[in-house]
């Protein structure tokens, strides 16, 4: 029996969700999906420097799950930027962060949706 996914807690909804050449045809071999969740690694670990474990407690999972969030995402990012693709923000499993104690940055949606 598989066992479900536990929900990552993200801070909000990107509001940019897509990035790729201008100049290109859109063909759908040339889109990498990131996830939002991925998305959030990419932003707690790079963007505000936080260790994996600090990520974690934000994201409410476990510090090994955020390391191979993270190595997705980044595998992901370098696969759109060297090879020229277009990058989608969408989908994956997660839940908006309600402000609690542990998030605490002030940027979070606070509930709302």
């Amino acid at each position: 029996m598989v066992r479900p996914k536990k929900w990552r807690r993200v801070c909000d909804i990107p509001e940019n969700k897509g990035f790729g050449p201008l100049d290109e045809k859109l063909n759908p071999e040339d889109i990498v999906i990131l996830t939002v969740d991925e998305y959030e690694t990419i932003r707690l670990i790079d963007l505000e420097g936080l260790k994996q474990e600090e990520c974690a407690k934000r994201m409410n999972i476990a510090r090994t799950t955020v390391q191979g969030i993270y190595i997705d995402a980044r595998k992901k990012l370098a696969e759109a930027l060297v090879n020229g693709k277009v990058l989608r923000i969408e989908g994956g499993n997660f839940e908006i962060c309600n402000g609690s104690a542990r998030c605490t940055n002030g940027k979070c949606l606070k509930g709302k949706m």
